[in-house]
């Protein structure tokens, strides 16, 4: 699962879509399209962010490198190492702890054979716990990708991962393409 990444650059049609993401904001504010551009970043390559990644994006937004660690190192949506092509983020917070989060957390632990926070040894998977996604009242929640799952059970985890595994899913989106 290593990757000895060096560089990264967005393609044409990419960088097209970073310059409009860019004019939205007044000049000397491109600091704002940060976290657009570190979605975009990480969903093309490879669904993690290498530190050439994030200093890539720092050039293109005219920042110091640093700026940029600081939002990718706070935010749990980005990942700083190799992931799965298909990342599962299940909310471990409050209503979704009251609602069985810790159970679903553990049956999918069961079921890759991984615990919170790793990979499975195919690649396909990455299992992570997360703060809150904001869907409190369809508690316990997760996230893989830009999808939520909610009002979760076994018996759905199971379809999600017996519907992944069946056609070799992948959660690296792009969402503004």
């Amino acid at each position: 699962m290593e990757d000895q990444r060096t560089s990264f650059e967005f393609d044409k049609e990419s960088l097209a879509l970073v310059e409009k993401i860019i004019a939205r904001y007044p000049p000397g504010k491109q600091k704002s399209a940060l976290l657009p551009l570190l979605h975009m970043a990480q969903a093309e390559a490879g669904g993690w962010l290498s530190r050439e990644t994030m200093d890539y994006v720092a050039s293109l937004l005219k920042l110091q490198p640093v700026e940029v660690y600081e939002v990718a190192t706070f935010y749990t949506m980005f990942n700083l190492q190799p992931v799965g092509n298909c990342v599962i983020e299940v909310c471990r917070t409050g209503p979704c702890w009251l609602n069985g989060a810790e159970e679903i957390i553990a049956h999918l632990e069961h079921r890759l054979q991984i615990k919170a926070g790793e990979t499975t040894p195919d690649g396909k998977f990455t299992l992570k716990t997360v703060e809150c996604l904001a869907a409190c009242g369809n508690a316990p929640v997760m996230q893989a990708g830009i999808k939520y799952y909610e009002n979760l059970d076994v018996e759905k985890i199971d379809a999600f991962l017996d519907d992944c595994s069946s056609k070799d899913a992948t959660t690296r989106q792009n969402p503004y393409k």
